[in-house]
């Protein structure tokens, strides 16, 4: 009886050897396309940025990139040339007086003069 367990007791420590690298195989076989899943969904996300780019709300720059530096004289505002300082001046005066005549309404004097306040 003893040689008839033997050869048992080798099938049975083949196939448990055998079942547990199938069952390795079979776990890293899962863990792998898991993985692969996985990258190849981030791959899918990255082309979809790249294909419709989204605005990306800019944030304004802090309040320290507007100041100037301590050292340095304050800037003016550039003066308004001179060649279209009288003629607007000029138009003013005119609708004023056209205002004053009840010619044009409060609302049109107020357009034409932004209107020409803008061209300076």
């Amino acid at each position: 009886m003893r040689m008839r367990r033997r050869p048992i007791l080798r099938t049975a420590a083949v196939g448990g050897v055998a079942y547990a690298a199938g069952s390795s195989a079979a776990k890293k076989s899962t863990q792998q396309s898991q993985l692969e899943a996985q990258q190849n969904a981030q791959i899918a996300d990255l082309q979809q940025q790249q294909a419709t780019p989204q605005q990306q709300p800019v944030a304004p720059p802090p309040a320290a990139a507007y100041q100037q530096p301590a050292d340095l004289p304050p800037v003016a505002a550039p003066a308004p040339s001179s060649s279209t300082a009288p003629e607007a001046l000029e138009q003013l005066k005119q609708l004023g007086e056209l205002r004053d005549s009840k010619v044009l309404t409060d609302a049109e004097f107020e357009a034409a003069k932004q209107k020409i306040l803008g061209q300076l």
